[in-house]
């Protein structure tokens, strides 16, 4: 089995709180999970490579850092993990996109 990380940040508890209340009507619900999955996104690229490049400022050369490697794929697990895709393409919008459809065997 993988790694296993606790997210146990204060701003995902707050929205969990909120997206588990049975009052949360469909769109606040839709939007819980975008901010959510933005909060995951961000802690699960922490340790992404950089490499360092020159860029040219309005002002003069700069050496800055941007994401080294290849393309990052976000495979959501259909139906449930749809709802996660949009705020993670936010971060990641040259993220190349796949789907995985399981199913129960009851």
């Amino acid at each position: 089995m993988g790694n296993v990380t606790i997210t146990n940040h204060p701003l995902i508890q707050h929205k969990l709180t909120l997206l588990r209340d049975k009052n949360t009507g469909s769109k606040e619900f839709r939007a819980l999970v975008s901010e959510i999955a933005m909060l995951m996104c961000y802690e699960a690229t922490r340790d992404l490579p950089l490499e360092e490049v020159e860029i040219e400022t309005p002002i003069t050369m700069a050496k800055t850092k941007v994401l080294a490697g290849r393309k990052l794929a976000l495979v959501p697990i259909l139906r449930a993990g749809m709802g996660m895709l949009d705020g993670m393409l936010t971060l990641l919008p040259a993220a190349k996109v796949g789907f995985i459809g399981l199913y129960r065997d009851e």
